[in-house]
């Protein structure tokens, strides 16, 4: 449950703290927040700007000359006045000496005298001159009932001025306000306020408007791709163990409400391992269609950074995006090659902080993101993430059976317009047994290349002949494959 910020902040200043830095991007509604803990401490409100300077709530008119961080700060050390000091658009100035030494010496004060400085922004580095004086907290999210007055405001205001129609019933107000989970107050206004003024409407199929708008998010950060759901378990051959795993959590997804009550929380993700080409990314891509949530791909090579420390600091976007966006699936393609065991050896030691962040987040996450992460080479991976309460389950997918390669062939010809009875599907699955998913897509996506130059329709002669020609990894890897299967014997289960 997310903790009372006014709560917080009150016990901070009680306890003698000098300097909040509150983590956020959402600038007005930490303003209002502050203006309800000023007159609940019953002492005046002030706010800055580097382009109104310090003003105090009740008066008209700024400090003179305060828009000079320095100027500003002086007045609050000379006046020692009581009072909340709200700073937005400050955490740039901390990279300054001199303005740094006016800030300790400027709130010191308020060690004994009632009052707090208070300093917006998002992942500020704390100075270290700071850092015994002050406290950083985290304002929470916008809650569902937050977004539920909003809307209520936003209807009321519009009808004032031209006719809306609200026709969504009870249960597609939850569904809109939990896609509007992860969005700012003034972002969730804005789309709200767009989607009713275009027709002068809000019917359910406006929640696809808000997804819409949740894609423009992501494609602005740029440091994850917002996938189209296209695929589904339909196009997933066997791995019955892992569908039917997973259909027991989809069940949260659809009664999120029930789920909490009765005592469940939103699954946190698997991690997948298997030989190369057996359907570890067509699994994350089925799971967000099955559950009806955004796919996000996390690409590591996206992080990387030449300068110090941008790295960490795209890494932390990345996952603030994805937290933005809950409920959503967040997958991770090949893991150990943002993670490899060897790399934080010889890239400064940035893989290593960047691995020890995500071992943290996958902790203590508030988001309800589902991970899906996919890896190819086990002996690359940190012995951490296989530790139990990383994933929920850690799943080894294995070449396909008979069974599921006929299944697969099947698959792969439907999807290509041809008629099954055509074939001999099940001379195909014998005559490629030691075949991954992919290598048999590839035999039939080969074969039509070859049916379309020789003018002909695609048969089973002609894919008999492009298996006879394809070397599978079975063969060209079976030292590895061994070895991945006895690897794998107590710390994964079987998605077949």
């Amino acid at each position: 449950m997310n903790r009372d910020p006014l709560k917080d902040i009150e016990i901070l200043i009680k306890s003698r703290y000098c300097i909040i830095f509150l983590d956020t991007d959402e600038e007005e509604r930490a303003e209002v927040l502050l203006k309800h803990l000023a007159d609940h401490l019953q002492i005046p409100f002030f706010s800055w700007t580097p382009t109104k300077g310090l003003r105090r709530n009740d008066i008209k008119g700024a400090v003179y000359k305060s828009t000079d961080p320095s100027v500003a700060l002086s007045h609050i050390e000379i006046s020692k006045f009581p009072a909340v000091y709200y700073f937005r658009g400050f955490g740039n100035y901390l990279s300054d000496n001199l303005i740094t030494l006016k800030l300790k010496e400027a709130a010191t004060q308020f060690s004994t005298n009632k009052g707090i400085v208070v300093i917006t922004g998002y992942d500020i580095d704390i100075p270290d001159d700071l850092k015994p004086i002050s406290a950083k907290i985290k304002l929470p999210e916008p809650n569902m009932e937050e977004y539920r007055k909003l809307l209520n405001r936003i209807v009321r205001d519009l009808k004032e001025k031209i006719d809306v129609k609200v026709e969504l019933d009870p249960e597609d107000i939850n569904r809109l306000l939990l896609n509007l989970k992860g969005l700012t107050l003034m972002e969730a206004e804005k789309i709200l306020t767009k989607i009713m003024v275009e027709d002068g409407r809000l019917s359910s199929k406006d929640i696809r408007c808000i997804v819409e708008a949740k894609k423009e998010i992501v494609e602005r950060e740029g440091l994850l791709e917002y996938y189209p759901l296209e695929e589904t378990w339909d196009d997933i051959a066997d791995l019955e163990g892992l569908k039917s795993w997973l259909n027991k959590r989809r069940m949260f997804v659809l009664e999120p409400d029930r789920a909490k009550k009765f005592g469940l929380s939103f699954p946190k993700g698997i991690l997948l391992i298997g030989v190369p080409g057996c359907g570890k990314s067509l699994c994350a891509k089925a799971v967000a269609t099955e559950w009806g949530l955004p796919l996000l791909k996390l690409d590591p090579s996206n992080l990387y950074n030449k300068y110090i420390g941008e790295s960490e600091k795209n890494f932390k976007r990345a996952i603030k995006t994805a937290e933005k966006l809950s409920p959503v699936i967040l997958w991770i393609d090949e893991i150990e090659k943002a993670f490899a065991t060897s790399q934080g050896t010889e890239d400064g030691g940035v893989s290593t902080r960047i691995f020890g962040t995500f071992l943290s987040w996958l902790q203590e996450r508030k988001g309800d993101v589902f991970i899906v992460a996919t890896a190819n080479d086990v002996t690359k991976l940190p012995p951490e993430f296989l530790r139990k309460g990383r994933f929920d389950e850690v799943f080894f997918l294995d070449l396909p059976n008979a069974e599921a390669r006929r299944a697969i062939f099947e698959i792969q010809l439907r999807k290509r317009g041809k008629d099954l009875k055509n074939f001999d599907i099940q001379v195909l699955a014998e005559k490629t047994e030691g075949f991954s998913g992919a290598e048999i897509e590839q035999v039939v996506v080969s074969g039509l290349y070859t049916a379309f130059y020789l003018k002909q329709e695609l048969s089973t002669e002609i894919l008999l002949n492009e298996i006879s020609s394809t070397l599978p990894l079975s063969l060209t890897m079976a030292e590895r494959i061994s070895w991945l299967r006895n690897w794998v014997k107590g710390k994964a289960v079987s998605a077949h």
